[in-house]
């Protein structure tokens, strides 16, 4: 009788143990669902684009259609389609959401704007150049040959969502990132690892590498590489600032990250180890590099030669 009632409150400790577990498990399934949701509506979404670009189901037939489409596909799933050229799990859409369209960093208009100087590579780049400087830096990856047909495919499909977009159209208020303006030299990475512990690893996952169904990695190798514009503290706070958390979590609703805060998870994440781009020390040639770079560059940062 004693030996049988064991076995039932032993039983019981199981069943409350599973139990336990299926309801923890459960609440995080719950939680990675809802943040799916979200992906597509982070918040600071442009609600009234000016210039909003006709959606895809307007996509013209034939040979330049198929070249938009195409380009779509590759954006959204960069690290799947072009995973010759892409070494990281991330994708163009990891930072512009939804095509880039209307959401995180909005790239509606962006072949208006070029060719246009850049003073990371000291000169004046292309559509094209800016586009393999992504695949080099942001996805740690290898240059798309200019004349392929994948190249071809990115640019016709961002022609194609500016088409509205007037031309000569040198600046886009509508896709600005506000960069905090704190002092960096007062960053607190403990207080960003906090931060990050209880808002961000049910997307980012507790090793930063991504939670399997986003591959959303902020450090390791399979993240963007240390010459990424990333890879600053200002560029990822305003990130964070203006578009995380997608959803309430961790006691933060989506865009109530303070300035601060938001610094502080940013110092964190580029605290962890990432791919090295050796090149990038030829980066901002003519010494004109931010107070925010996160590295030397043989000509120096702003002010050095004073």
């Amino acid at each position: 009788m004693i030996k049988r009632l064991l076995i039932g409150v032993g039983s019981i400790v199981i069943i409350i143990t599973i139990l336990g577990f299926s309801i923890s498990h459960v609440a995080k399934s719950e939680a990675i669902k809802t943040a799916q949701k979200a992906a597509a509506l982070p918040p600071g979404i442009i609600k009234d684009h000016p210039y909003l670009p006709p959606s895809m189901d307007e996509v013209p037939a034939g040979e330049e259609g198929d070249l938009i489409r195409l380009g779509y596909k590759q954006h959204e799933e960069t690290s799947t389609v072009l995973d010759g050229y892409d070494k990281s799990t991330l994708s163009c859409g990891s930072c512009h959401a939804n095509g880039g369209v209307r959401s995180s960093l909005d790239i509606v208009g962006v072949t208006k704007t070029y060719p246009q100087y850049n003073s990371r590579a000291g000169k004046v780049m292309t559509i094209e150049d800016r586009i393999n400087g992504c695949f080099k830096r942001s996805l740690n990856g290898t240059p798309l040959p200019l004349d392929s047909k994948e190249m071809k495919a990115f640019v016709a499909y961002y022609t194609y969502i500016s088409q509205n977009v007037p031309d000569g159209t040198k600046d886009r208020p509508w896709a600005k990132l506000d960069k905090p303006k704190g002092d960096i030299t007062k960053v607190n990475v403990d207080k960003g690892r906090e931060i990050f512990n209880e808002s961000c690893i049910v997307c980012h996952g507790e090793d930063g590498n991504g939670n399997g169904w986003n591959d959303l990695a902020v450090w390791g190798e399979n993240s963007f590489n240390d010459g990424a514009g990333m890879n600053r503290i200002r560029t990822t706070a305003g990130f964070i600032k203006g578009y995380m958390p997608k959803v309430p979590v961790g006691g933060r609703e989506p865009g109530s990250l303070s300035e601060q805060e938001a610094m502080d998870i940013a110092a964190y994440i580029l605290s962890m180890g990432r791919p090295n781009l050796p090149e990038k020390i030829y980066d901002w040639p003519n010494g004109d590099a931010p107070d925010d770079a996160a590295y030397e560059t043989l000509a120096g940062h702003k002010g050095d030669k004073k």
